[in-house]
C-alpha cells in the first residue's frame, strides 16, 4: 500500500533525538511514504474519515473497508501507530517506552498475523529483586517445575502463591464481556479481598501490574486487572522481531493504497445538521466533508481539543484523572558482558529506589540490537519532570549497580530517553469500559479510553465506532 504525505511539517513528538544522534524511523517497515509532488489530488468529499492512525484508528478503517465503505484515514504523525511506535539508533529498534504485546488479546487474535510478526517471547514469569537478591515468580500453567520450585522463595508466602493458582482459575471460567461489566474496586482493593499478603502485593504486585498500568498504586478498576490476568495466564508476553511498529504496520498494509494521509493535522470538526454532513478542517487550511461520519480516533488529550467547546461527556467529563506516565531508558552493553542471557523481566520488589522494572531486550528478541551488542530497557513510572535526563540516568545507573554490580553496570552506555506523558488513560474507578462510540449520528469516537487500556481495547473501540457508522448509516456488506 502507499501511504500519502501531505505536508513538510509533521507533528513534531517532544521525543527528538539529539542532532549528534542519529534517529530514525523504523527501517523494517515495508510501507513507502510518497512524497507532496507524487500524492493524488486530495479529494474534497471522501465516504468516511478517520482522524488518527493509532491502533483503534486502524481497525475503525480496516472494518470500514471490510464493508466496501469508502474512507480517508488522517494522522499529525509522519508514521502510523500512535503511541506505538518504534525508532531506530546505531542498529538498535527503540520501542517508545515499555510495552509488551500478549498473544491471548482476543481482538488482536482477529486482526493480526501472528506469523507475521515473528513475535520473540518472554519467560512467562519475572525475577524480583528483593532483600539483595533476585527470586523467580513463574506462571504455574507454562512453567510448573520453576513455580514448585519457587514455593518457599520470600516473594510472599506459600497461601500467596496457592491464592495465585486460584485467582487464574477464577479468571479463565468468566467471558471477557462479564470481566468487563463487572462490580468494580480498585486493584489492590480487590487483592486484599482475595487474601493476598502485604508481601506479596508489594514485592510482586506492585511492580508488575504497576508496570503494566504505570500506577504502582494499583489504584486501576479490578475490571483492567482481572482481563489482564486472564490474558497473561492464557497467552504469552512477547515483543515483534521488527519493533512493536510492526502491530500497526501490519494492520496499515492491509488497507487500500492512497488510503492513509500522514503529516495531515485535524484541528476542527464541525457538523452540517440539515445536509447531514461533517467537514473537518486541516491545519493547512483545507477542509474535507463527509458524507458518512467521522470518526475521531487520536488519544483522549487531543480529542478533548478537538471537541473544545463541544458538550460530549465521552471524552470531556466534568472531573478528568490525571493520566498515566512514564519514562522509559535504553541503555546498550557487549553481549558478552550481560549478566544474564534469559529472555525474563526483571522487577524492583525492593519498595526502594526509582526503577520499576527492566529487561534485557536483546535477550528477547536479537533483533533489537545489532549482533555484537546487548540492548537494556529500564521503566520508571512517572515522568520526573523536575529532574533532567542526566540526573535520570545517574539515579537509575547508581541503582542498577546495586543489582548487577558496579563493574558490569558502570560499563553500559546510556543510548536514549524517552518522556511519555500521556502513557495510558487513567482508568481507576468509577469506570465504564463499554462506553458508546456515538457522540451523535455522523460523529463517533474510539480510542482505549473508551474501553480497556489495553492493545486489545483500543482495536475493539475502533471496531465499534465503525460498526455504530455502519448502523447509523444503514450500511451492509456488498
Amino acid at each position: 500500500m502507499t501511504l500519502i504525505s501531505l505536508s513538510t511539517n509533521p507533528f513534531s513528538i517532544s521525543l527528538s533525538p539529539s542532532p549528534k544522534q542519529r534517529f530514525n524511523s523504523n527501517p523494517h517497515s515495508s510501507l513507502q511514504l510518497s512524497t507532496p509532488s507524487q500524492s493524488p489530488p486530495l479529494p474534497k468529499k471522501p465516504g468516511a474519515i478517520v482522524i488518527g492512525a493509532g491502533l483503534s484508528g486502524l481497525a475503525a478503517a480496516i472494518h470500514l473497508h471490510s464493508h466496501n465503505i469508502p474512507f480517508l484515514l488522517l494522522d499529525s504523525s509522519d508514521a502510523v501507530g500512535g503511541r506505538v511506535r518504534t525508532d531506530t539508533l546505531d542498529g538498535f529498534l527503540l520501542d517508545r517506552g515499555f510495552q509488551i504485546f500478549i498473544t491471548a488479546y482476543p481482538e488482536a487474535q482477529k486482526l493480526l498475523n501472528y506469523d507475521s510478526l515473528n513475535l520473540q517471547r518472554f519467560y512467562s514469569g519475572a525475577r524480583i529483586f528483593y532483600d539483595n537478591k533476585f527470586h523467580t515468580v513463574a506462571n504455574p500453567l507454562l512453567h510448573f517445575l520453576d513455580s514448585a520450585k519457587s514455593i518457599t522463595n520470600p516473594i510472599g508466602s506459600v497461601a500467596d502463591k496457592v491464592l495465585i493458582a486460584s485467582n487464574i482459575a477464577r479468571v479463565v471460567t468468566k467471558s471477557d464481556d462479564e470481566i468487563l461489566g463487572s462490580d468494580e474496586v480498585p486493584t489492590i482493593e480487590l487483592l486484599k479481598k482475595l487474601g493476598f499478603s502485604d508481601s506479596i502485593i508489594g514485592t510482586f504486585f506492585r511492580p508488575f501490574f504497576g508496570g503494566i498500568f504505570f500506577d504502582t498504586k494499583l489504584e486501576t478498576t479490578s475490571r483492567l486487572f482481572d482481563f489482564i490476568f486472564k490474558c497473561l495466564a492464557l497467552g504469552e508476553n512477547t515483543l515483534p522481531a521488527n519493533g512493536i511498529s510492526a502491530i500497526p504496520e501490519q494492520l496499515a498494509a492491509t488497507l487500500p493504497s492512497g488510503s492513509i494521509l500522514l503529516n495531515t493535522r485535524a484541528v476542527s470538526i464541525d457538523l452540517n445538521h440539515s445536509e447531514s454532513l461533517q467537514s473537518v478542517t486541516l491545519q493547512n487550511g483545507d477542509v474535507l466533508t463527509s458524507e458518512l461520519g467521522v470518526i475521531v480516533a487520536v488519544e483522549e488529550p487531543e480529542a478533548v481539543k478537538l471537541f473544545a467547546g463541544k458538550s460530549n461527556k465521552r471524552i470531556n467529563p466534568v472531573q478528568r484523572k490525571p493520566v498515566r506516565s512514564t519514562v522509559c531508558l535504553y541503555f546498550t552493553a557487549n553481549r558478552d558482558k550481560i549478566p544474564v542471557r534469559e529472555p525474563i523481566l526483571f522487577l524492583n520488589g525492593s519498595g526502594k529506589g526509582i526503577v520499576n522494572n527492566m529487561f534485557f531486550v536483546t535477550n528477547v528478541a536479537p533483533s533489537y540490537g545489532p549482533p555484537d551488542k546487548a540492548l537494556i530497557s529500564v521503566s520508571l513510572i512517572g515522568l520526573f519532570e523536575g529532574e533532567s535526563d542526566d540526573d535520570l540516568t545517574v539515579k537509575v545507573v547508581e541503582e542498577i549497580c546495586g543489582w548487577f554490580g558496579e563493574e558490569v553496570v558502570r560499563e553500559w552506555k546510556h543510548l536514549r530517553t524517552y518522556r511519555i506523558g500521556f502513557a495510558q488513560p487513567n482508568q481507576s474507578p468509577p469506570t465504564n469500559l463499554k462506553k458508546d462510540s456515538r457522540v451523535e449520528p455522523g460523529l463517533y469516537v474510539c480510542g482505549d479510553y473508551l474501553t480497556s487500556a489495553t492493545f486489545d481495547g483500543a482495536l475493539v473501540s475502533g471496531r465499534r465506532a465503525a460498526e455504530c457508522l455502519m448502523k447509523d448509516r444503514a450500511f451492509t456488506s456488498v
